[in-house]
């Protein structure tokens, strides 16, 4: 008879890298409900980045193409720490940098921010707190403009997110979100030289919409995308449905 073949020493799972990176195709790129291109329903934008993750610690990069004054890609720079105080409950600690490489710039886009979060189950809450100078140049802006004898801080600006990511049915997740931009006293309260107030007014912004999960690290996802006060901020706080295809890897 056969002779039985020894049985196989069984193999050990390989560790998980620690690196990961994604990459997206998106016909719009909307950030805090505010466009990031010109105001057509469809302006796409390339988008990815990489992350490294281990014990708790995280760094990481993403980038995107923009097109508004004379910035054309955004670099973000982040890092933090995620842990878990009970089951189902986590929090997240860490510093971005919003990068803007310019030539010849006319405004400096560039912000840092501080945030943390705390999550359960499916639903997060995140505060985001500017520790620069400026906000996405807006007091540089009014400086220029006005001009002031000198430029309203952007500093404590305060950003609040509210999202939710719950699982319809099987790979099928629907998304919501609803954001509130707090700007700095300084921005709010800019006046002109005759004493008028010209400063920015804070607003909120949405999302509703759904991801499917379409196997092997791909997903496709649909939203509508605005944000309020559109009849200071104009077209580009204009709710938009925005479509998403993405890759993990």
């Amino acid at each position: 008879h056969a002779q039985t073949a020894p049985a196989a020493a069984a193999t050990p799972e390989p560790a998980a890298s620690p690196f990961t990176a994604n990459i997206s195709l998106t016909t719009k790129y909307k950030f805090r409900g505010q466009d990031q291109g010109n105001t057509n329903w469809f302006s796409p934008a390339l988008q990815g980045g990489f992350d490294w993750s281990q014990n708790g610690f995280y760094l990481g990069n993403w980038n995107s193409n923009v097109s508004f004054s004379n910035a054309a890609l955004e670099m973000d720079f982040y890092g933090g720490y995620k842990g878990e105080i009970v089951k189902d409950v986590g929090y997240d600690v860490g510093i971005l940098q919003y990068y803007y490489p310019q030539k010849n710039r006319t405004l400096d886009f560039n912000v840092t921010e501080l945030y943390g979060a705390l999550s359960y189950d499916w639903l997060s809450f995140k505060t985001s707190w500017t520790v620069s100078k400026d906000y996405f140049g807006i007091g540089e802006s009014f400086q220029q403009g006005v001009p002031l004898t000198a430029m309203p801080k952007g500093r404590n600006t305060l950003y609040f997110d509210l999202s939710g990511n719950y699982p319809l049915v099987d790979k099928l997740t629907l998304n919501a979100h609803v954001g509130y931009t707090r700007y700095a006293s300084d921005l709010r309260n800019v006046r002109d030289g005759a004493g008028a107030s010209i400063g920015v007014p804070s607003f909120a912004d949405y999302k509703l919409g759904v991801t499917y999960d379409l196997g092997s690290g791909f997903s496709a996802a649909g939203a509508l995308v605005g944000a309020t006060k559109k009849n200071y901020y104009g077209d580009i706080n204009k709710a938009r449905v925005i479509f998403t295809i993405s890759k993990v890897m």
